[in-house]
């Protein structure tokens, strides 16, 4: 999955979470994209078995992606941290990097990070 693929599944999960549903312009509002983008990003996540759309269009994961988007709001999370506690950035700038480096660090890295974190 791309990285755009992967902030739409963690966006999705973090709306849940906060608000119980999620719709389309909820995701727009939040990424700050335009209605069509995110309507196309929608369909496609639909059609790739990611996201299921009800007749009112609220917006769930499926079960074995809601792990994905799990995993990936986890690596965001503590990345987040990571930055702020080591690298000494303000927590603007950690999230924004965050958010990049969250997609392309290796598994190994990430488990380093987070035995490290945990210490």
């Amino acid at each position: 999955m791309y990285e755009s693929g992967e902030n739409y599944l963690e966006t999705i999960l973090i709306l849940e979470n906060e608000n119980g549903s999620v719709r389309s312009i909820d995701i727009a509002k939040t990424l700050k994209f335009s209605k069509p983008s995110v309507s196309h990003a929608v369909g496609l996540l639909k059609e790739s078995g990611y996201i299921n759309v009800d007749g009112k269009g609220y917006i769930n994961l499926t079960d074995m992606r809601r792990e994905k988007a799990e995993s990936i709001y986890e690596r965001h999370q503590l990345l987040t941290i990571f930055l702020i506690e080591t690298a000494k950035v303000c927590e603007d700038i950690a999230e924004k990097d965050a958010c990049r480096i969250e997609h392309i660090i290796s598994d190994e890295t990430f488990q380093g990070i987070k035995k490290f974190l945990k210490k």
